[in-house]
């Protein structure tokens, strides 16, 4: 693989590993299986070997959790570090993690590491932190140096003790292990979710996470949560000398600890237990997703230290995924809000890692391609994780029966279903008439980078969309006719009502670039849509030259790419979405409502006129959108990436591979207080 490849490829991995961070630990809402998870983190650890001078400074090895920036909870610092452990999957794994203990501390090959291990629950991890005896804050580990204050909802969790049961406790002690919830609480908590209509949860982890991050700690307390100990963090004093004796101690202070957890001597040892654990896990209470190994010897871990977010002294060895057959009895195509056809197989019922799984994702066409599963195949299935069900191989592939034929045509509003140029998804070309995507679409109508329509939130669209009063943009519009009905429901009273229609009112002439961007058409961002009306002022120009370049007329085609930031997909998502009549109808009917004024942008003289500037790191005096205005104010144009034809970058705390990237293309780079001054100089 060549440096440039290999750049690319962490580049990839970088932004995938963050996403799926954010959606498992900021989100509750994982979308791949731990195992595709550990998957994306070792190819980067590879490529991190072969080529450390390409490790990034976003690099995931770098990082724990993910930041809580996005919660409703108050953030708390950690004192001492919530680190993650390094993972192994094979015996020859855990055998070489002891080979290396034994080298950095200049052990002799056959000198006996003593090693505790204990079943690793699936859980939410946690900080308890105790002073003189007394819990005075719990936290989640967030991104390891900052979580979320938990305190007043881990107070109605009973394995947790308000006070340790000791007359002479530490003054400060701080117990750390995973918040959790057994299997048949969890299915039970789903059942009564589902039988009130509110969400279910898609296994205990999420259930456990979702339950404890609560801002209403009366709904944590409503949640049938547990708690065990698996270590410690900040501590004035360890009243032992080994991680077992330790976790004897923490038990003795009345904090649960693993039943499962043993002292080995030896690998075998070890090995065995892992055996051993992973015989009983389909019948343990509680999900376990591996066995965790701990240099017994404290000193021992102070000596060995830690690497960027793990100890060397631990490591997590994981199950594999577990198995089970069963029959595919239905593919059923659900579309998603950005019209993504997704394939679900409907399944019989079968017990995989002790929860009964009925639907299994397939993914896309592709999938469905590779697998050649067709309705009464036989198929074997895995809970990668315990997280989401696959299908990982199709037993009866050879019989003889027509294959599946994915749809061609959307199967709720009928129109044309395509996959871009490269893309394996098969997307629904309705938008904004289609029912599966109307309300996600008529949400980002009214956002804030949108129209921007105050009072019209997501639980109002929903409503109204309910009502049969909201299908289409144009429908807000003439809101103003149903206010009599609006007064009186639920929430609404004269004055809001009044205010939500003022509020729509005064969006009658919007600007023409946020509109565009409102109506969701695919890979035209904000910055594109500006980009399109600088060129061709108004909408209706705009529409007429993307026609013109769908039906093949070259010089339209041209005059489209000829505009910085427009590729080929850009072109083909607009000529695709006037193709579509249904669209068209709703473009026609919201502009017989609406009339934006033609586009103009105002700039000032300044030194960056013409130019094109990069923002990059934290801006600490204005948002990244006031920043961009402010550049296209000057004349300037506002990019995400660095290029050869960056002219200027400005970067606050935290720039990383950007900033790299500007140093080795001698692009000049200024930090924010000097763009100020070239903003306050501009005439």
């Amino acid at each position: 693989m060549s440096e440039a490849d290999a750049a690319n490829e962490l580049m990839r991995l970088a932004r995938q590993i963050a996403y799926h961070n954010r959606r498992y630990h900021a989100e509750d809402a994982p979308e791949i299986s731990d195992a595709e998870y550990d998957a994306l983190v070792r190819r980067n650890a590879e490529l991190e070997a072969a080529f450390p001078h390409l490790v990034r400074a976003d690099s995931p090895s770098r990082a724990v959790g993910h930041e809580v920036s996005a919660s409703p909870l108050r953030k708390v610092a950690h004192e001492v570090r919530m680190m993650s452990l390094d993972n192994a999957f094979t015996d020859e794994e855990v055998e070489e993690f002891v080979a290396r203990v034994r080298r950095f501390l200049a052990l002799p090959a056959d000198a006996p590491v003593a090693m505790t291990a204990e079943d690793k629950i699936d859980g939410l991890s946690c900080s308890l932190r105790y002073e003189n005896g007394k819990l005075v804050r719990a936290a989640t580990r967030g991104d390891g140096q900052v979580g979320e204050d938990v305190t007043a909802n881990v107070a109605h969790i009973s394995d947790i003790p308000q006070e340790l049961d000791t007359d002479s406790p530490p003054a400060v002690f701080e117990i750390r292990g995973e918040v959790f919830m057994a299997k048949a609480d969890f299915l039970a908590l789903n059942a009564a979710q589902e039988e009130k209509g509110d969400k279910v949860f898609a296994n205990p982890r999420n259930a456990a996470a979702g339950s404890l991050r609560q801002k209403d700690a009366s709904v944590t307390a409503s949640r049938p949560l547990r708690f065990w100990a698996h270590g410690w963090g900040a501590a004035s004093e360890v009243p032992a000398a080994t991680q077992w004796d330790m976790m004897q101690q923490i038990a003795a202070w009345g904090v649960p600890v693993s039943p499962l957890l043993t002292r080995c001597e030896v690998v075998a040892q070890m090995l065995a237990h892992y055996r051993s654990i992973q015989a009983q896990r389909a019948v343990l209470p509680y999900d376990i997703d591996g066995v965790v190994y701990k240099v017994d010897s404290l000193e021992w871990q102070r000596r060995l230290g830690f690497v960027a977010k793990a100890p060397r002294w631990g490591m997590a060895h994981k199950f594999p995924a577990e198995r089970a057959e069963t029959t595919l009895e239905a593919i059923d195509i659900q579309v998603g809000r950005t019209g993504k056809l997704t394939p679900v197989g409907r399944l019989a019922p079968v017990l995989v890692g002790g929860v009964t799984v009925t639907n299994v994702t397939l993914h896309n066409r592709d999938e469905i391609g590779r697998l050649g599963v067709r309705v009464g195949d036989r198929v074997v299935l895995q809970r990668a994780g315990d997280v989401i069900p696959q299908v990982v191989e199709n037993l009866t592939r050879e019989d003889e029966r027509p294959a599946y034929v994915f749809p061609d045509h959307c199967p709720e509003c009928g129109s044309e279903a395509v996959a871009e140029e490269g893309e394996v998804d098969v997307r629904c070309t309705g938008g904004l008439v289609c029912p599966a995507q109307r309300t996600e679409r008529l949400k980002h109508f009214v956002s804030r980078a949108a129209l921007d329509i105050e009072g019209l939130g997501e639980k109002t669209i929903a409503e109204f969309f309910a009502l049969g009063w909201l299908e289409s943009p144009a429908d807000i519009f003439r809101l103003r006719k149903r206010r009599d009905d609006i007064v009186g429901r639920e929430g609404w009273k004269d004055k809001s009502v009044d205010n939500l229609l003022a509020a729509i009112e005064a969006k009658r002439q919007p600007d023409a670039a946020r509109l565009l961007f409102g109506l969701g058409i695919r890979h035209v961002g904000a910055v594109t849509a500006r980009d399109l009306l600088k060129r061709f002022v108004t909408l209706p120009a705009l529409r007429a030259v993307a026609e013109r370049a769908h039906g093949g007329d070259e010089e339209a085609k041209a005059e489209l790419l000829g505009i910085d930031g427009v590729g080929p997909v850009v072109v083909e998502a607009l000529g695709g979405f006037f193709h579509e009549a249904h669209n068209t109808a709703v473009w026609d009917d919201l502009l017989s409502e609406v009339s934006p004024p033609d586009f103009i942008v105002a700039t000032r003289a300044s030194a960056v006129a013409g130019k094109t500037v990069v923002f990059t790191g934290k801006l600490e005096t204005m948002s990244r959108d006031e920043a961009k205005a402010q550049a296209e104010a000057l004349g300037a144009r506002a990019a995400g990436s660095v290029s050869p034809k960056t002219d200027l970058v400005v970067a606050g705390p935290g720039a990383g591979s950007k900033l790299k990237k500007a140093a080795e293309l001698g692009i000049e780079v200024i930090d924010e207080v000097a763009w100020a001054e070239i903003f306050k100089a501009a005439g």
